[in-house]
């Protein structure tokens, strides 16, 4: 039974796509942390934990499993466990639907505003973005980055009680972040997506005017973040080291428009990734 649980666990890690929910479970803390909740009990910490995991989980899952014949003609994701039947499609939509539905179940309890957001990013993520966008149009990115939004939205609100300016501002700062990490992929596997007949930016408007795009955006995401955390009224410390980071993506984002190369715009990538990290360190942090 144990080794049956250990090899099931194994085929199914791969389906939730820990590094990317992780980072957006990164996001819900910081969300949550920068309402500076008065009351906080281990039971609240626990179900904002486990109900953003469990949704996000079952989002991403039941996204393999609707692009699992797309998957397959990319050689970038053809070794996935649906596409290799290591999973079969009813046994992933199975798990997809049971964690979704535990997810946002969960969140509901803890909070009707928070389980309502919650269920909005499953929602846009799996539905709007996946099912009815993804194939049909290059700006479904955007509602993929609305949907990328929600844990920190969903964290601000679980901890304030309401929708606010600020859980605002940080969702626009992760929409604004995600096409930063699509349209680099877009780039870098656009033959890839054109054989899968997915429509991007490279294959509609170019791969200059992409470039330009993902510049912009990364800027937009550092500017909605510094709007954010002045917002909360954060030690001049902490405003500073966020300047700080936010210098070097601005040279990054520059350079990769007037020096472009798939070398810059992946450096762009990997370090606009590392710095929402740390803005999610310094809100969490800062809101102590």
């Amino acid at each position: 039974m144990i080794n049956l649980i250990k090899k099931k666990f194994k085929l199914y890690w791969p389906l939730i796509k820990s590094l990317q929910t992780g980072l957006l479970l990164i996001t819900g803390m910081a969300g949550f942390a920068s309402a500076q909740c008065p009351i906080i009990s281990w039971q609240m910490l626990v179900g904002l934990v486990g109900s953003l995991f469990l949704a996000i989980s079952g989002s991403t899952v039941l996204n393999m499993v609707y692009d699992r014949d797309i998957d397959a003609i990319m050689p970038r994701t053809a070794h996935r466990p649906l596409v290799t039947g290591e999973v079969s499609k009813n046994e992933a939509f199975i798990l997809g639907m049971l964690l979704s539905i535990t997810g946002v179940a969960w969140a509901l309890s803890l909070s009707v505003l928070f389980g309502l957001v919650v269920f909005l990013g499953l929602f846009f993520d799996a539905v709007v973005y996946t099912v009815l966008l993804k194939r049909k149009t290059p700006w479904s990115i955007v509602w993929g980055g609305i949907s990328g939004g929600m844990p920190i939205l969903a964290g601000r609100v679980l901890g304030a009680g309401q929708i606010d300016i600020i859980g605002l501002l940080f969702t626009v700062a992760i929409l604004l972040w995600i096409p930063t990490h699509i349209l680099t992929f877009s780039i870098r596997y656009q033959e890839d997506y054109k054989s899968a007949g997915v429509p991007t930016f490279p294959s509609w408007y170019g791969v200059e005017k992409t470039r330009l795009i993902i510049a912009v955006s990364s800027v937009g995401a550092a500017i909605a973040i510094a709007m954010g955390l002045f917002s909360l009224g954060l030690s001049w410390g902490y405003l500073r080291a966020l300047l700080f980071f936010s210098s070097g993506l601005l040279i990054l984002a520059i350079t990769s428009v007037f020096k472009p190369s798939e070398k810059m715009n992946f450096l762009l990538f990997k370090y606009a990734s590392v710095y929402m990290l740390i803005a999610m360190l310094i809100i969490s942090i800062g809101s102590l």
